[in-house]
């Protein structure tokens, strides 16, 4: 790998005379809540005390903001706890520019200010938190945080209107169709009509959805009916996509310094093994271990080359800011298609995107610090 791809390690952040505090928000509406929580564990662990003051900040599942302990244990997911965000005290930054008093409700309390917030680590996925709508907030605030703005938050958690960017940017992407909640509504003999030029076996998927949370493989046409209504009940909007036969390979990549280029890690190959998975999915990623990962990937060095340079034409295409996951299939044909980018990848020390890093040269804690680092020299306000 070319040295411009090496991370670096992140400078010491002026404190001018106290450490700056970083919100760390989890949980969050939508059905990867427990996968938010046990990020969240992992990165309060993780995050340099010494450097930052740390302020857990969790968003119940019915979307109340509360002040959580600074204890990682109770977050973490495991196959015997599901862990939630539950308490009393109410904790809000309000939407107001220049006010970044962190101000807390207790029970039968007066309000009072607890502190001012530097910058916020989201670590929030799916809808309401990684689709651009606690980036709107944020940004309405005038609050930094970590990763990318509204408009590529939400498009790259739209799959579909993903695939439309990639495609006017000249990425390969693989073939799909697109079910919108009145089309099926309206017609679903219709709907279902166009798939059949995908052959089998296809994916089924909520558009807006994370953690292959409601994804289904469909090897037989008289399933898909079913498996369309099981996506449907994490998003109205569907995407059916052909199976693509290749290797599942995966790029990190990081935003660069002040006006320096994004930097790409090396190249991870997840492998699913044992029988109860045929494809990569929640129980693999998260509850079974199931899933390993090859870093770096064994591919031609060129092959490799190719996609750290596709991966960060993918992010500057987007628009993303922070950090990104890019996944791609190599297929067996010698051709590399790109199945998605993630703007908030898994973030547990076992996840994909801090191990490849990890393989980098850019332990956790470190990679904790530059995303925070690189949150504090965003510019606030107008863009």
């Amino acid at each position: 790998m070319s040295t411009s791809n090496q991370p670096e390690k992140a400078e010491k952040i002026e404190d001018a005379g106290r450490k700056p505090v970083v919100a760390i928000v989890f949980g969050g509406r939508s059905s990867e809540h427990a996968v938010s929580c046990s990020t969240a564990a992992s990165v309060l662990r993780a995050i340099d005390r010494d450097r930052f003051d740390v302020v857990p900040i969790g968003i119940a599942q019915d979307g109340r903001w509360l002040l959580m302990a600074d204890d990682p244990e109770p977050l973490q997911l495991t196959a015997e706890h599901t862990p939630s965000v539950q308490g009393d005290t109410t904790a809000l930054i309000p939407a107001d520019p220049g006010n970044r008093e962190l101000m807390v409700f207790p029970p039968d309390e007066p309000p009072r200010r607890l502190t001012t917030v530097d910058v916020v680590f989201p670590l929030l996925h799916g809808p309401f938190g990684e689709d651009g709508t606690l980036q709107g907030m944020l940004e309405l605030a005038d609050t930094r945080y970590v990763g990318s703005g509204v408009a590529a938050s939400a498009v790259m958690m739209d799959k579909a209107l993903m695939k439309v960017v990639f495609t006017a940017a000249g990425l390969p992407v693989g073939r799909y169709v697109v079910i919108t909640d009145k089309e099926w509504r309206r017609d679903k003999a219709a709907a279902l009509d166009p798939i059949a030029a995908l052959g089998m076996p296809v994916f089924v998927k909520p558009a807006r959805a994370g953690s292959s949370v409601g994804v289904v493989r469909v090897d037989d046409p008289a399933d898909l009916e079913a498996a369309i209504e099981q996506a449907r009940e994490s998003d109205p909007k569907v995407l059916v996509e052909a199976a693509i036969d290749g290797r599942e390979v995966e790029c990190g990549v990081l935003e660069g310094r002040g006006a320096d280029r994004p930097r790409a890690s090396e190249i991870g190959e997840i492998t699913v093994t044992g029988d109860r998975h045929t494809f990569y999915d929640f129980e693999a990623k998260y509850l079974d271990d199931d899933a390993q990962l090859t870093c770096p990937a064994d591919l031609p060095k060129s092959v490799a080359d190719e996609i750290r340079e596709l991966s960060i034409k993918a992010f500057d295409a987007a628009g993303c800011e922070g950090l990104a996951r890019v996944d791609w299939f190599y297929t067996t044909d010698g051709r590399l298609m790109l199945n998605e980018i993630n703007t908030m990848p898994g973030f547990t020390p076992s996840s994909m995107f801090p191990r490849i890093w990890a393989e980098t040269g850019f332990d956790y804690p470190s990679l904790i610090t530059e995303l925070i680092t690189l949150a504090m020299e965003r510019r606030t306000g107008l863009r």
